[in-house]
């Protein structure tokens, strides 16, 4: 049996995770947030009450765990600027928590929850296995305080090679657990077709590649069923997408009415990204091999979240 730590439990892709895991029967999972009742409501709410302890982070350093995994942070990108200059503090803090177990118990495991953010702003063409990380040292801007915040952490994990830490740096992620009011592309299409209006969105073509909530439970698994190691992988699907067939794929499945405009408004809490996915297949040498593309992932968890949005417009009116 792996007893395996969350921190950071009440995120959306953790949640998505621990519902991933829960059918797991080699797998004990320990749920640590800074409000453990919040978690423990949501257990239950999704079926799963008493399946996994929960406590707040004082109880951590007390207990046995096989692998952590740390998904303290924000994935919102209005809550990224929100948070502004203490997303240093709370990274350092949470990881520096972990890195401590570490020493007290080298044989654990240590997945980090890191970003494509941490290679720069700089994405006018992918990432891959020989890009370097830029960083405007002499114009730091706030939108990028997010990305040095985890590249700091990557740095500190590659400075202890005898411990066993993997960095996953998460580009784009999508399921229909997603909070449909958060500023992304795809929750701004999402509103518009609940909604019936016309979405208003920019000319600038941009490529993006979304993972759906089964690879990434596929990509977690195959890292801790893995030999250990000291790396980092980049997150990835099938198939990448780009703009122009995402929109017209969405309105052909789902209706979307969609108009190009100058006057878009959009929030870019890392900076505009032309290219934000990788081209890095690391994580394949783990035994990762993600099972569906970008557009089939969207379709799929879109089409959940547009059930549930019509579900409750028929009980609530």
């Amino acid at each position: 049996m792996m007893r395996i730590a969350i921190l950071g439990a009440t995120s959306q892709i953790a949640r998505d995770l621990i519902v991933s895991f829960s059918a797991a029967e080699d797998k004990q999972l320990h749920l640590f947030a800074r409000r453990p009742v919040e978690v423990t409501k949501w257990l239950a709410s999704v079926g799963l009450s008493g399946r996994c302890p929960v406590d707040d982070f004082a109880e951590f350093a007390r207990q046995e765990f096989d692998a952590v995994i740390n998904f303290v942070g924000v994935g919102n990108p209005a809550q990224a600027v929100a948070m502004g200059n203490s997303i240093f503090d709370i990274t350092l803090r949470f990881d520096e928590l972990v890195l401590d177990y570490l020493k007290m118990h080298p044989a654990c495991r240590y997945l980090f929850l890191s970003s494509g953010a941490a290679y720069g702003s700089n994405f006018n063409e992918p990432a891959n296995r020989d890009t370097v990380a830029t960083v405007a040292i002499n114009n730091l801007a706030p939108h990028e305080w997010y990305g040095v915040a985890k590249l700091h952490a990557e740095c500190r994990h590659r400075a202890h090679p005898e411990l066993f830490i993997i960095d996953i740096r998460v580009f784009n992620y999508f399921s229909r657990t997603q909070d449909i009011e958060a500023r992304f592309l795809i929750t701004d299409m999402l509103r518009a077709i609940r909604d019936k209006t016309i979405l208003k969105t920019s000319p600038d073509y941009i490529v993006r590649d979304f993972l759906h909530p089964s690879d990434f439970y596929g990509l977690v698994s195959a890292l801790l069923a893995a030999p250990p190691a000291n790396a980092a992988v980049d997150c990835y699907s099938r198939a990448p997408i780009d703009k122009p067939t995402l929109l017209a794929a969405m309105q052909k499945k789902f209706g979307l009415r969609y108009e190009i405009t100058e006057a878009s408004v959009s929030v870019n809490a890392t900076g505009s990204k032309s290219h934000y996915y990788s081209l890095n297949t690391r994580a394949a040498d783990f035994g990762y091999k993600p099972a569906l593309t970008s557009l089939e992932g969207v379709l799929e968890e879109s089409g959940g979240i547009l059930t549930m949005a019509s579900n409750e417009k028929c009980i609530y009116g």
